[in-house]
């Protein structure tokens, strides 16, 4: 079956009245922080951890959206997909209005602003990555959604059979919706996942270690349908893209982590 895309699938902005424009990807990350912080306002590990609804509230928009994901993702993108533009204008960092967000960027950025937040109320940190781990893929699974939606990220012609035409594909291939793809691997598929591993454990850093070999292994699997960057494309031949070579680091780290839990649980706070 392929499915021909209309314009409405080209067009990033939802509503745009003279000067103000309200463009998709802005909604589907408002909505993800939204339902982030009702899933942690009721999660049984921020209640383990004594968190009030202020603090939650602070947890998800300010340190989680503003400073990490949103901050770190735009540097991560500059560095690993737009350092040639970044060399040419380094204010181009800043110029968030032109798109370009990257999740392994984001990652860092929230990771670094949960330490932050740990100390700040004597928390324990790995238990808070726990928790924010879990609701993750609930923001992953609507920005997936925001991408389908602007028509980017489309994935690699299929043959023929089965696919979606985008507008905006200059060849007018029928390729593989990969960003719905993504949608469900690292959305509902993961929050179950991950939701199971947290019921069974409460040993502090195993359902953060869950996530990052998780979401590197279904991510460097679905990168196999999504067509690469034009300006990076492949690494190797045709077998290696940038997506799946920064989630090996995350694989990585995820079973050392995982290691590190079960060894040494006892320590961990």
């Amino acid at each position: 079956m392929i499915i021909e895309l209309s314009d409405f699938f080209n067009n990033p902005s939802l509503i745009s009245l003279g000067g103000l424009t309200i463009q998709y990807y802005a909604i589907t990350w408002l909505l993800s922080a939204v339902f982030i912080y009702l899933f942690l306002k009721y999660s049984p590990i921020t209640k383990e951890l004594g968190l009030t609804k202020e603090q939650v509230n602070d947890l998800v928009f300010l340190y989680g959206l503003i400073f990490g994901a949103m901050i770190g993702g735009r540097i991560g993108y500059m560095l690993f997909y737009g350092w040639s533009q970044l060399m040419m204008n380094p204010l181009k960092i800043f110029f968030i209005w032109e798109g370009g967000l990257s999740f392994h960027g984001g990652l860092i950025g929230v990771l670094i602003s949960l330490f932050i937040f740990s100390k700040k109320y004597s928390l324990s940190f790995l238990r808070l990555l726990d928790a924010v781990a879990v609701a993750m893929p609930i923001g992953l699974c609507l920005v997936r959604i925001g991408n389908f939606l602007n028509g980017e990220l489309y994935g690699r012609a299929t043959d023929g059979t089965w696919g979606f035409i985008f507008p905006n594909d200059p060849f007018g291939l029928a390729r593989h919706p990969s960003q719905l793809y993504e949608s469900f691997g690292e959305g509902p598929l993961l929050f179950l996942i991950l939701f199971y591993i947290s019921k069974l454990t409460l040993r502090p850093g195993i359902v953060s270690a869950s996530f990052l070999i998780g979401y590197g292994l279904i991510r460097s699997i679905i990168e196999v349908f999504r067509q690469p960057d034009a300006h990076i494309g492949f690494l190797a031949g045709e077998s290696l893209t940038l997506g799946q070579l920064l989630s090996l680091p995350m694989i990585i780290c995820g079973l050392v982590l995982l290691v590190f839990s079960y060894k040494n649980h006892e320590k961990l706070s």
